[in-house]
């Protein structure tokens, strides 16, 4: 548990990719079976412990330091873990502390009775590192600034094997990963690719600006519009039915219409989207089904899931990935003419003549469920990762709204002492006629840490109430939001929803009496 306690600490404190990289590069190879798949699992979220929640965690601070003390103090640290590792104090009679392989496969046998005693033992055991490293593998949210996709980078790099070759198995295999470590570093077989089950790593685009067009010849790319769903991976061999998210995650119990639809054998690259009587629904009503282990059928009535096809990595027995994107595409076109399918289609090809055109076409297209454009060279195979030049994402330009701060809250992690959360409004009409601001979005993100500093003193200076760690601020200070799109929505008092609503600048010459209204939001509704 030690080694891995100083990995997390050791990543916590390393902001770059690459040396994050070498440490747990480190750790793979220098780390004993089974350890180091647990830790793998771990840093993959593939790790879940479902007799140790967070509820049981605060009830050991609550009953450590008493329960206002301990909350004012969660509240100021703003991490569960740290502030119960900070509490508590290492017993020098506790015995041994605990090895992380010892952790895992204790929690996976015990009760939910068992649970509390053994928990206590081991931090009464562990130093305050290895306290908070054993509480963060608890709760699941390590925020150390590693992606699965990075672990499983490292992971490659151990075996000198791309890392398409370790995705492509990745699904077929289970913690502590084994056979992975086998092949890798003891010349064991490679693991079954369980294809059909198999996530395949995705080709990924790079942004694009207009003024970088011109640099390009537009007669070698083909252009799609850019649907504001989310992408996904559609696989299926040998009855093993798969929906995985760009990142390879299994989200198949969430979108069991699309699992149900799937009468073929092959991997699909498309958009997820909710689709209503041939027009795709605002991203708000494809939210309502993400991240749902199990859905009513009301919601598989009321938001039916559709999948936008790009592309064809695998199709009747054949990989395609290294054929160009123009064969791909009249091999899936062909494919889908041949039997139309429920719940699939082909996202149509934009036809243009030159950059100038396309702009033309970007501009006008003001459609919901399209948030750009995608341009891909017609000769570029399949590639995984985010090479450089075969494809483009062109975004269409953000909506911008005048908003007014009205709450506050402190971040997470390293902004735990910033109150870097901001709730904000528009204004709308009152009872009584009076104008009163409606709470539209919240935003963590956008702003500079020299903004972050400035933004969190105004927060402290203009305090007008607070509700537990909610500040109430002087509705005098307007930001500039910047959002992808908006939609109606039920949930809000303010009946709009903003899709990514993040900070663009703050608008200190601007009063708040001239801030938007929640009817000039409505008027962006498509």
């Amino acid at each position: 548990m030690q080694a891995f306690a100083e990995l997390l600490d050791s990543l916590s404190f390393q902001p770059a990719r690459n040396a994050k990289l070498r440490l747990i590069e480190t750790y793979l190879r220098e780390t004993p079976d089974p350890d180091r798949g647990w830790a793998l699992a771990a840093l993959t979220g593939n790790l879940n412990f479902a007799a140790a929640k967070p509820a049981l965690l605060r009830s050991f601070g609550e009953d450590k330091i008493g329960p206002e003390l301990f909350h004012l103090s969660y509240d100021y640290v703003g991490d569960l873990a740290e502030t119960l590792a900070l509490i508590w104090e290492t017993d020098p009679n506790a015995g041994p502390p605990p090895g992380l392989g010892e952790v895992v496969e204790t929690l996976q046998r015990a009760t939910k009775m068992q649970t509390p005693p053994i928990l206590k033992r081991w931090l009464d055991a562990l130093d305050a590192t290895g306290r908070w490293a054993l509480l963060k593998l608890l709760t699941g949210a390590l925020r150390v600034g590693v992606s699965a996709r990075l672990a499983k980078q490292a992971v490659a790099n151990i075996g000198n094997q791309p890392v398409a070759d370790v995705e492509e198995v990745w699904h077929g295999l289970s913690p502590p990963y084994r056979p992975l470590f086998d092949w890798l570093l003891s010349d064991g077989p490679k693991p079954s690719s369980n294809m059909g089950g198999a996530f395949l790593s995705p080709m990924l685009a790079n942004p694009i600006e207009r003024t970088e067009l011109d640099a390009l010849d537009p007669a070698h790319f083909r252009a799609e519009w850019k649907w504001d769903g989310i992408r996904v991976q559609v696989a299926s061999t040998g009855g093993v039915k798969r929906l995985y998210s760009r990142a390879g995650e299994d989200v198949s119990s969430a979108f069991p219409d699309i699992i149900e639809a799937i009468d073929f054998d092959g991997v699909l690259d498309g958009e997820l989207l909710v689709r209503r009587e041939e027009a795709v629904a605002p991203f708000n009503d494809l939210q309502q089904r993400l991240n749902r282990k199990t859905v009513t059928p009301k919601m598989l009535k009321e938001h039916p899931a559709h999948v936008r096809l790009y592309d064809a990595l695998w199709l009747d027995g054949a990989d395609l990935r290294a054929l160009s994107f123009d064969e791909r595409r009249a091999r899936l076109e062909a494919w889908m003419a041949a039997k139309p399918r429920p719940r699939f289609d082909v996202s149509p090809l934009v036809t243009f003549a030159d950059w100038a055109h396309l702009a033309q076409l970007r501009e006008g297209m003001r459609q919901d469920g399209i948030e750009g454009l995608m341009l891909k060279r017609g000769d570029s195979p399949y590639l995984a990762g985010r090479p450089k030049g075969p494809w483009f994402k062109w975004k269409r330009d953000p909506m911008l709204a005048d908003c007014v701060m009205m709450y506050a809250q402190r971040g997470h992690g390293k902004r735990s002492s910033f109150y870097s959360d901001y709730t904000f409004g528009c204004w709308r009409e009152g009872t009584g006629g009076q104008r009163e601001l409606a709470p539209v979005g919240k935003a963590y993100f956008g702003f500079t840490d020299e903004e972050l500093r400035w933004l969190d003193k105004w927060v402290r200076d203009h305090t007008t109430n607070r509700f537990g760690p909610v500040r109430e601020v002087e509705p005098s200070l307007v930001i500039e939001v910047a959002f992808d799109g908006v939609a109606r929505s039920t949930r809000h008092k303010s009946g709009v929803s903003l899709r990514f609503p993040r900070i663009n600048r703050i608008r200190t010459d601007k009063p708040a009496a001239e801030a938007d209204t929640v009817d000039n939001l409505l008027r962006l509704v498509p």
